[in-house]
């Protein structure tokens, strides 16, 4: 069974370093609504950015099993987060919206592709939140 590690080292303030185990390196902070600084990596927008990135290499994949000529594909997440009386907070739900282009193929095997893409993405299987993708499905011959 893989473990994934990831290091994060605090950098005064609001502010962090991240080291992941593939040798990506950056820093991140807290929402600037949270005292954090802008144009930084949050823990949110990371947390967005697993759910979506997962999902889309999922995507590829299950392209692949069902032999789709996949043209295209963009994704856009959006995470809505509750919040609650004594300040804590979740995403209560994460909506991925793909725009999906592909040859000579039909629509429902498109949408099987995307559920296949769903149901084997760890991130949105390991996730609380609901997730639920809305596709826009365009085929061409």
């Amino acid at each position: 069974m893989p473990i994934y590690t990831n290091k994060v080292v605090w950098k005064g303030e609001h502010l962090g370093y991240t080291y992941c185990e593939n040798g990506t390196e950056m820093e991140f902070s807290a929402p600037p609504a949270l005292y954090g600084h802008p144009n930084m990596m949050t823990p949110e927008d990371a947390f967005m950015m697993a759910v979506n990135t997962c999902v889309h290499m999922m995507v590829i994949w299950a392209a692949e099993r069902l032999q789709l000529d996949l043209v295209a594909f963009e994704c856009v997440a959006e995470g809505e987060v509750e919040e609650f009386i004594d300040r804590t907070s979740w995403f209560k739900k994460v909506v991925l919206k793909p725009r999906v282009t592909v040859r000579g193929a039909s629509r429902k095997k498109v949408e099987r592709a995307l559920e296949m893409a769903r149901k084997y993405s760890t991130i949105a299987e390991s996730v609380k939140s609901e997730v639920v993708i809305q596709p826009e499905i365009e085929i061409i011959e």
